[in-house]
């Protein structure tokens, strides 16, 4: 008897975890989320196939960042678009059209705008939002024991224009599976998927990133990264005007 209420008392007295340690857990988890494409430096391949009730298109492109604030991007093909290139240092983002050889810069406002005609936006490819930083967040409960449920509600301060986004990423290296993404009226109007996790470039990673916009029917928009390289030096320029309008 007395040892069933030792073992009685040693359970009750097993410490939770607490608010502190919740915290961190969450912080953990969604800086995983920010960086899972990105490291001190990464170089990618990709192919982003854009799907419309009236047309379809694949280009190609290649990606270079550098830590979570900048991110340079040209387009390989179509030989149309061959040389656009998209950069971002720190807060301030530029497009170059080659065709008339001219670097524009995109405005805080257009952010959340449309990327080369795709479902993703500049933010979404750029990342000048982040989960950690522009956003609060707090766990939901799971219905699947290997998911982890993570909302978050932007900061005042972010740049943004969703009123939530519903997060699921694994339980077991916080890789992430899906996102919902709500307007300010509750309203879900589209999700990311992650899928076809591989190995590239000595980390795991999902390497196909499909979204789908709710409010626009037939519409996709499908990325799948073909290479990639992570934490090799860059060359000093990388980031540069003068790189973005070489490239062609």
């Amino acid at each position: 008897m007395k040892r069933i209420l030792l073992s009685v008392l040693m359970f009750l007295t097993v410490p939770s975890l607490s608010a502190q340690e919740k915290s961190n857990d969450l912080k953990t988890i969604l800086d995983k989320m920010d960086r899972v494409y990105r490291a001190d430096s990464s170089e990618f391949e990709m192919e982003m196939e854009i799907v419309t009730p009236d047309w379809k298109r694949t280009m190609k492109m290649k990606a270079w960042s550098e830590g979570m604030k900048k991110t340079f991007i040209t387009i390989l093909s179509p030989s149309k678009d061959k040389g656009i290139g998209t950069l971002k240092v720190d807060t301030d983002m530029w497009n170059y059209f080659p065709k008339v050889n001219k670097v524009m810069k995109v405005p805080p406002s257009m952010m959340m705008g449309s990327w080369m005609g795709s479902d993703f936006t500049n933010d979404d490819l750029v990342k000048e939002t982040t989960f950690l930083d522009d956003h609060t967040a707090k766990l939901l409960e799971s219905t699947e024991k290997d998911i982890i449920v993570i909302e978050l509600k932007p900061k005042e301060s972010a740049a943004s224009v969703w009123g939530k986004i519903i997060a699921k990423v694994r339980k077991s290296d916080y890789l992430p599976v899906s996102q919902d993404y709500y307007d300010e009226k509750g309203v879900k109007t589209r999700t990311i998927t992650f899928s076809n996790i591989k190995e590239m470039g000595g980390r795991t990673i999902p390497s196909v990133m499909e979204i789908i916009p709710l409010n626009k029917k037939g519409n996709s928009t499908k990325i799948t990264y073909l290479s990639g390289k992570f934490n090799e030096k860059l060359d000093a320029d990388t980031f540069s005007l003068r790189n973005l309008q070489k490239m062609r």
